[in-house]
């Protein structure tokens, strides 16, 4: 998943534990948004909203909105989600749910539509939090190929309210003929590290990318974003 969505689904499954059932909302102003490495703005700034619901047994669902730019008519990009957050013991969790992406702003834009399932797995220990989260679509972009992403990440606190977040990922088309990435690759590697830290209830992150491809969007970069969620 992009990797705002996976810090909003991040969030969405920690709050899912709270002791009774409450909605939320997170607005994020980001200098880019970034889905696996690729930017889906053009490079340009993206603003990011969520609304979710969180009940006492862990299953939550919501909707997430941003800004995007593919370099036509389509300008937003609009999901729903559900799923359900499980501690299974005191190390490990899971988190599983389905989720599904449309496209708006022009007659065609919906041709990119597609659903997704996804399972994150989560070990927490004296050396920091891991995750293994893997996500499935059956209909990638609308293109009817199957695609699969990998990652694997761990966050560690250096400093009691400062963390630092290390990730890499690996995205497949399991249908070339139907899917391809620009520079004519089947698959690609995405690697990212993070400084995370909050101040007076917002979040702050800072993000340094880059992607086995080779276009402009989709090279090293620097992403900042700030972000605060409201108890509704």
């Amino acid at each position: 998943m992009t990797t705002t969505r996976t810090l909003i689904f991040s969030a969405l499954a920690l709050a899912s534990t709270h002791a009774a059932a409450n909605w939320s909302t997170t607005v994020t102003g980001a200098s880019d948004y970034t889905f696996n490495g690729v930017s889906q703005t053009q490079n340009d700034p993206a603003l990011q909203a969520s609304l979710d619901y969180a009940f006492d047994d862990g299953i939550y669902a919501g909707t997430w909105a941003s800004n995007v730019d593919f370099g036509g008519d389509t300008n937003l990009e609009w999901d729903a989600y559900l799923g359900k957050y499980v501690q299974l013991n005191d190390s490990w969790s899971v988190d599983y749910g389905i989720a599904y992406y449309t496209y708006h702003g022009d007659s065609s834009s919906s041709d990119g539509n597609y659903p997704e399932i996804y399972s994150k797995f989560g070990y927490t220990n004296s050396l920091g939090h891991t995750e293994f989260n893997f996500w499935y679509s059956w209909d990638y972009f609308g293109t009817d190929a199957g695609h699969t992403i990998a990652m694997v990440a761990h966050s560690v606190e250096i400093a009691k309210g400062h963390t630092l977040r290390a990730s890499f990922d690996v995205s497949n088309s399991l249908d070339g003929e139907k899917y391809m990435w620009d520079a004519g690759d089947k698959s690609y590697h995405h690697y990212r590290l993070a400084y995370q830290t909050s101040y007076e209830g917002f979040n702050f992150e800072v993000a340094a990318e880059n992607t086995s491809l080779d276009y402009d969007t989709a090279d090293e970069r620097i992403v900042l974003s700030v972000s605060r969620t409201f108890n509704l």
